[in-house]
């Protein structure tokens, strides 16, 4: 073979391992791209993530998405990992109230909201609240859910206690879980986490956050968790929970008839409301005054930093949170859409007082803020709940000693 010849050919071979190299690159991106990590504990986790994706499909069939991850709990402890490995789906899920936790690892959206002209006045404005983080939005918000009050309408009835308004008192809540608590039956039921009592300190005007830094040791905050904390070791209206207890223990004695009310969001609403033999309430948060103040948490869809195609990974994420998508989970899964025209499609079939009582949290709700750590937070605060639910410690002792632990 001649010397030019012998050259041409290698290098003819060495451009086509170039292209397929370029080529299996390619590919990979674009499998990136059309991947998001999350959290998928069960089937209904699957279904609600598939019902964003059977939405966008109704007018884009080539539309696809695969999603994997652990359950809702370990995904806080696997997101960082899993996101710094080379083939990391590019599309990733947080809380609002974990966004500052997990900013490091999610891209600034601005830019791409700029330049594909999204209208973020169409989404809730206290989820875009939550998704910000040092003043730049990390996520698209595609559920707005305020926790809120679920009560057993049949154990109501059979107590003959008229069910809760939309401006139901503190005060009256106890006086109604007095009624309702029967033998191993009680009127209450929380998780032993804090997440599960901030609302009640939300509604009464308080915050676990504020500026970026915790502010546990607040009076107002510190007179609602010891409210909570009084109705297993004062008012005898709710079992304590203790630190080993799964954070679904309120879920699951409501189902089955032992609590007649519980605090939960909205996302429930669905697996509780198809549980045989409760007839399902749902309730505005009970305050001291009674005025109605939601705590909202939902979620959004954000990219990773470490993603090659971040452009086609938004334009991903917009195409799963239009308002007709978002209106067609809510009809499918039961989310509470995040863009507020959105609304009619989670309203549909459900008893106009519950819609009314949804409705009002979202209207007067704050965003669920937490802190970079928050996870040392709750791990504190659930290691020694059940000092505070037994009496054994006030709730100002456990609190101030958990911020002072923070750091």
């Amino acid at each position: 073979m001649k010397r030019t010849t012998l050259v041409a050919a290698i290098a003819a071979s060495a451009l086509a391992l170039s292209l397929t190299g370029c080529g299996d690159s390619a590919k990979t991106a674009d499998a990136r791209t059309n991947a998001m990590y999350t959290w998928i504990a069960n089937a209904g986790d699957r279904a609600q993530w598939q019902a964003f994706v059977d939405g966008v499909k109704q007018g884009d069939s080539k539309f696809n998405l695969k999603f994997e991850g652990p359950s809702f709990q370990e995904y806080w402890t696997k997101v960082k990992t899993r996101m710094s490995a080379a083939d990391a789906p590019c599309i990733m899920t947080t809380q609002a109230a974990r966004a500052q936790e997990l900013k490091n690892l999610l891209t600034p959206l601005d830019e791409f909201v700029k330049k594909n002209k999204i209208n973020l006045k169409e989404y809730n404005e206290a989820m875009l609240k939550g998704m910000t983080v040092d003043g730049k939005l990390r996520a698209i918000p595609y559920d707005a859910a305020p926790e809120v009050l679920y009560y057993n309408k049949d154990l109501f009835d059979k107590a003959g206690i008229k069910y809760p308004t939309t401006n139901y008192t503190w005060d009256q809540m106890v006086s109604d879980a007095k009624k309702l608590t029967n033998g191993d039956v009680y009127g209450l039921s929380f998780p032993p986490i804090l997440e599960g009592v901030a609302a009640v300190i939300y509604a009464n005007g308080g915050m676990v956050v504020e500026n970026g830094k915790p502010t546990l040791t607040n009076p107002v905050t510190v007179k609602a968790v010891q409210d909570v904390f009084d109705l297993a070791a004062k008012d005898k209206v709710m079992k304590a929970p203790v630190s080993a207890d799964p954070i679904t223990i309120q879920i699951d004695a409501f189902k089955a008839g032992k609590a007649a009310m519980i605090i939960a969001g909205p996302w429930m609403y669905d697996s509780l409301a198809s549980t045989k033999g409760l007839s399902l309430g749902m309730a505005v948060i009970p305050s001291r005054d009674g005025t109605a103040i939601g705590m909202v948490q939902g979620s959004g869809f954000g990219i990773s930093e470490n993603c090659p195609n971040k452009e086609a990974a938004f334009k991903n994420i917009i195409k799963m949170t239009t308002a007709k998508v978002m209106r067609y989970v809510a009809q499918k899964n039961g989310n509470i859409p995040a863009i507020v025209d959105a609304f009619d499609g989670w309203a549909e079939s459900k008893d106009p007082a519950d819609v009314e009582a949804v409705k009002i949290m979202i209207d007067n709700a704050k965003t669920f803020e937490t802190t970079e750590n928050w996870q040392q937070v709750e791990i504190g605060f659930t290691q020694n709940v059940s000092n505070g639910y037994t009496g054994e410690k006030t709730a100002e002792e456990i609190l101030t000693t958990l911020q002072n632990s923070i750091k």
